[in-house]
């Protein structure tokens, strides 16, 4: 995130804000530019063949975001926490309709390239991993940004830090904390 710089991001922001239709155009391209460098983040941590196409999950944040028609983007940080959690909330929804077609719901026809996005073992983790931390927020809403920000949304330590506006320090005990905290749950279930 350190490629866009502070300023110029939240005044694009603030412009999309106030409905200016310029500052979509003008964002348009550093937005897409982020997100993809926090998919493709991502997307190394993940086994080969078990996880969303990069340019999938993308492509969907993109909309997202974008479709939001009055944004209420508090500033750049701000911009890329709410970026965090819908990338994890495309994963989760993903993991949920594969779930669900394994199961023999509502199944429709896919092509091949759908078919391959999510390995049916990746679907059940992610789930798992959405239900812990909903359980993670009623004890400590905090963690949960942090894992947040880490895993979904491919924030460095000092990122993370600069986007919940709280030490660096605090970060590293948080992280330490919820990944303890998340292994030890995952593995009761």
């Amino acid at each position: 995130m350190m490629t866009l710089a502070t300023s110029e991001l939240t005044l694009l922001l603030d412009d999309w804000k106030r409905g200016d239709p310029m500052a979509l155009g003008k964002l348009t391209p550093l937005i897409y530019d982020e997100l993809r460098r926090i998919a493709h983040r991502y997307a190394r941590r993940e086994r080969n063949g078990h996880t969303l196409q990069t340019t999938a999950l993308v492509n969907e944040a993109y909309l997202r975001l974008a479709g939001n028609e009055v944004p209420d983007w508090q500033n750049r940080s701000h911009f890329f926490a709410v970026t965090a959690q819908v990338m994890r909330h495309i994963l989760i929804d993903h993991a949920r309709r594969r779930r669900s077609l394994k199961h023999g719901g509502d199944a429709q026809p896919v092509s091949l390239v759908e078919a391959d996005l999510m390995a049916d073992e990746r679907a059940g983790e992610l789930i798992a991993l959405h239900e812990a931390l909903e359980e993670l927020a009623t004890l400590d809403p905090r963690k949960v940004q942090v894992v947040e920000l880490r895993y979904f949304g491919g924030l460095s330590l000092e990122e993370t830090a600069e986007a919940l506006s709280i030490s660096l320090m605090t970060v590293r005990r948080d992280w330490r904390a919820a990944k303890a905290w998340l292994f030890k749950r995952l593995a009761e279930s």
